[in-house]
């Protein structure tokens, strides 16, 4: 996986120390209601589209420019969905993270779903109710809680908080 030139400089600085660090990641529905997933190259499972935003760079935007650069698609983001925190992760070489993840319903507008870069090594569209397996349960909750807005929005009802279980 790609790690951005801004986290490189600051593993320089910090080593393998725990990092906090933004995240984004993308609900991306066709107009057939289908998911985008792609099945990522690191552990084989297959997630949401997901990404860190560069120094300065609005989320929304760094979002739409992830499933771009993973998937092909092109996309614009409608609304935020959640914001999450991520479990501690402690990557093979090391470095240690967690974080802060803001989540896109994000609608497909054009470009063809295929393999964009190395992070992947598939791509497709799934419908809600056969999603693929083995699937990151990051991106169940994520798909989860963009249904529940999407499902609020479109009924006039309000949307319930979600709460640490």
């Amino acid at each position: 996986m790609p790690i951005p030139e801004f986290i490189t400089r600051i593993r320089t600085l910090v080593g393998p120390h725990p990092l906090w660090l933004p995240g984004v990641s993308a609900v991306v529905l066709d107009d057939d209601g289908r998911l985008l997933l792609g099945r990522r190259a690191d552990n084989g499972r297959w997630a949401v589209v997901s990404g860190i935003p560069e120094p300065g760079e609005e989320p929304a935007f760094a979002a739409v420019r992830e499933v771009l650069e993973e998937t092909g698609v092109v996309a614009e983001a409608i609304a935020l969905t959640a914001v999450s925190t991520s479990e501690v992760i402690t990557y093979p070489n090391g470095d240690v993270a967690q974080y802060l993840d803001m989540c896109f319903w994000c609608r497909a507008v054009g470009g063809a779903a295929a393999v964009g870069d190395d992070e992947s090594t598939d791509v497709g569209w799934f419908h809600r109710d056969a999603l693929p397996e083995p699937i990151n349960a990051s991106s169940v909750e994520r798909i989860a809680r963009t249904f529940v807005y999407l499902d609020a929005t479109q009924t006039g009802t309000t949307a319930q908080p979600w709460f640490a279980t």
